[in-house]
């Protein structure tokens, strides 16, 4: 291996990068950035579904131990107070992904909501129901997403 030499005998080294290979290298950076953070979104958005299934299963837990002490879903047509109103649980304003609500409720039945709201409500599963025969369903559906492909 021959090493060059300059003006006075010293060896000369390279050193640094050339231009080249920095734009290579941020090439490479840019392309798994736009790859991994879809990704990364998505499973954000797939935890905080999960959260709000298990809220509304909890609460349907609630009601039925409301309507094993009180015979009744809905005491003189006012619904029982839900456990969680919100997912994540007991959540400020600002993190509320979903909101839970009784969207319908009789002496015999039930049917649990939960909304999305703040950085979930353009969520492609939109709100989640569940209901007193163990019902789960997807309202709206307008991308003709199956219950399935939701709820997990």
């Amino acid at each position: 291996m021959r090493l060059s030499r300059h003006a006075g005998g010293c060896r000369r080294h390279a050193q640094g990068f050339t231009l080249i290979e920095v734009m290579i290298a941020v090439a490479i950076v840019g392309i798994l950035a736009a790859i991994a953070f879809p990704a990364y979104q998505e499973q954000v958005a797939r935890s905080r579904r999960s959260e709000a299934q298990s809220v509304l299963l909890e609460d349907a837990q609630y009601m039925q131990r409301y309507y094993a002490a009180n015979n009744t879903y809905d005491a003189a047509g006012v619904p029982a107070e839900l456990t969680y109103a919100t997912a994540p649980r007991n959540s400020s304003a600002g993190a509320v992904a979903y909101s839970i609500s009784v969207a319908a409720s009789s002496a015999t039945g039930f049917t649990l909501l939960a909304t999305p709201t703040n950085a979930m409500s353009a969520d492609r599963c939109g709100a989640f129901s569940y209901t007193d025969q163990n019902v789960k369903g997807v309202i709206p559906n307008a991308r003709g997403l199956s219950v399935s492909d939701c709820w997990r």
